[in-house]
């Protein structure tokens, strides 16, 4: 029976052990990074907000916007509805930021109701926001929902890091990837994991463009 949630260290090692035992080539990466920060999030309005603020910016600059709306207190549901375009305009935010924002505050998100919806069903609920794609939405099921069989398939560095762990010759869209990886699970998180760690050790091992 697959879990559904990997909430510790000793938990995420488990689906190691099991991902490897379904698919070997992992144990070399294994071998090389062992078990992988789980790097999970309180989740909520406020974490996909942020997300969507620091989409096509630097860490830097979405950083600085993100403080400068704190400081503004312009990071809740109630004051952004109550805010003009412009002051959200004088924290930083584009025009197309400020109408993802509002799309998120329309959409009056019950974030307590997606703990118990399938991984199906949040992604759904996500992806209605305008400016929330597919990637934010495996982020938001990987580290705020902490879901234990999830392969972010739309992450550059995944796709990245699979092609080489299996010997491919170029990248694999979305759906390849979940073709090919469909034996993987319950265990995708984990992947997931490793692979994120097996890009930064690739990246870092060759001066060629990824």
């Amino acid at each position: 029976m697959s879990r559904q949630t990997i909430e510790t260290a000793k938990e995420l090692k488990e689906h190691i052990i099991e991902l490897i035992a379904l698919e070997p080539r992992f144990a070399a990466i294994y071998e090389q990074v062992g078990v992988p920060n789980l790097r999970h999030n309180a989740g909520g309005f406020q974490q996909l907000m942020r997300a969507m603020v620091g989409q096509q910016l630097s860490v830097a600059a979405a950083a600085s916007i993100w403080q400068r709306l704190i400081d503004a207190g312009l990071t809740a549901p109630q004051a952004i509805r109550e805010a003009t375009d412009d002051t959200l305009r004088a924290q930083g935010l584009s025009k197309q930021k400020i109408r993802y924002t509002r799309s998120l505050v329309e959409h009056d998100i019950d974030f307590a109701a997606l703990e118990a919806m399938t991984n199906q069903d949040v992604a759904k609920t996500l992806t209605a926001v305008t400016g929330i794609g597919n990637w934010t939405a495996e982020m938001y099921l990987l580290f705020s929902l902490k879901r234990a069989d999830i392969l972010a398939v739309d992450d550059l560095a995944i796709k990245v890091a699979a092609m080489h762990l299996l010997g491919l010759t170029e990248r694999p869209t979305p759906k390849q990837l979940k073709n090919l990886t469909q034996d993987w699970s319950p265990h995708l998180s984990a992947a997931s994991l490793l692979l994120w760690e097996h890009y930064g050790f690739l990246r870092n091992k060759t001066a060629v463009p990824l």
